[in-house]
């Protein structure tokens, strides 16, 4: 069994045409080389594809056009409302195996915390809630043998400053250093806030089967030391208890060569930004992982000096599992 995970960055037939079918000569020898059962997705966008105005993903229709997984078992998230998918960004499981239960959890566990800002013009009298920009998706799968296999497929905000009222002009611009500084812990709350309740969601897994197998993959948009994924993994040197060590994810990059532990270029830099985390029981049935960064462009430069690139800046990552005879 293959577990893989993948940021196709905004994928959308939409754009100039013939710009798709690039992003499709690209894109897909990258998924076929995948060799996935179990595929999450991020940065999937919507669109309406019929002429009643139902809202589908065409562009991910045509991209696994032909391959294997055209015939997968798939869910999607939804917007706010739950009633279809939102126009951008949304998140994907596709599964060869059938697809017992799914749920996207969206401040189902974790109440969005109010906050009155102190820096925006005007400034309000009043707390408002800080609400997380995207849910996070819960399948089950069934497992040859009868195991029922919990994948999350997450895909955290990024570590960049929220908008905050009268703070910021156009092109990027922040009005003040404070302004920005308060809208990066905007962005932190959020990151932090979606981390804690995709960490609720696992203990409430953990808590009904201790010796569950799960995987939480995507896009955390931080590394393994930074808080978001402490949150999700809760490793025993930050609980201090060692009986909790039976629920610690664990994140399979760490088997790899810390030269090959990087799933994006950030200005020069390679960072591991791209995770698949797993329970101790899926932990024994871990075979190998392969992050497929041979191609990767860096996220800063390559868009400035390269019109119209059918590339993710997200390198793949995919892990092998085999059940314990």
């Amino acid at each position: 069994m293959r577990i893989a995970t993948f940021n196709l960055e905004s994928l959308d037939d939409r754009a100039v045409p013939g710009d798709f079918a690039d992003r499709i000569a690209v894109l897909r020898p990258q998924l076929q080389r995948l060799r996935a059962d179990v595929l999450c997705l991020q940065e999937v966008n919507a669109h309406s594809a019929t002429r009643r105005g139902m809202r589908g993903l065409p562009a991910l229709d045509r991209l696994v056009e032909g391959t294997e997984y055209q015939g997968f078992h798939r869910v999607v998230s939804l917007n706010r409302g739950g009633k279809r998918p939102s126009d951008r960004h949304n998140l994907v499981i596709l599964s060869r195996f059938p697809i017992m239960e799914h749920r996207q959890l969206w401040h189902d566990l974790v109440e969005p915390p109010d906050y009155r800002t102190v820096t925006a013009e005007p400034c309000p009298e009043r707390p408002a809630p800080v609400e997380w920009d995207r849910p996070i998706l819960h399948a089950v799968l069934d497992l040859p043998g009868g195991h029922p296999l919990h994948v999350v497929n997450v895909h955290l905000r990024a570590p960049r400053a929220a908008w905050l009222a009268g703070q910021k002009e156009g092109h990027g611009r922040w009005q003040s250093v404070a302004g920005w500084a308060e809208g990066f812990f905007l962005a932190a709350i959020k990151q932090s806030g979606q981390a804690l309740e995709t960490r609720l969601l696992v203990d409430s897994i953990m808590d009904r089967d201790v010796g569950a197998l799960v995987v939480v993959c995507g896009d955390f948009n931080s590394d393994d030391r930074e808080a978001p994924v402490r949150i999700i993994r809760g490793d025993e040197e930050d609980t201090g208890n060692g009986h909790l060590a039976p629920r610690v994810l664990v994140p399979l990059e760490r088997s790899l060569a810390e030269s090959q532990r990087f799933s994006v270029i950030h200005h020069g830099h390679k960072v591991m930004l791209d995770h698949v985390l797993v329970s101790r029981p899926l932990l024994g049935w871990y075979r190998s992982a392969e992050i497929h960064n041979e191609a990767l462009g860096d996220e800063l430069v390559s868009p400035a000096t390269i019109w119209a690139s059918p590339d993710s800046y997200h390198a793949p990552v995919v892990a092998e599992f085999a059940a314990p005879l």
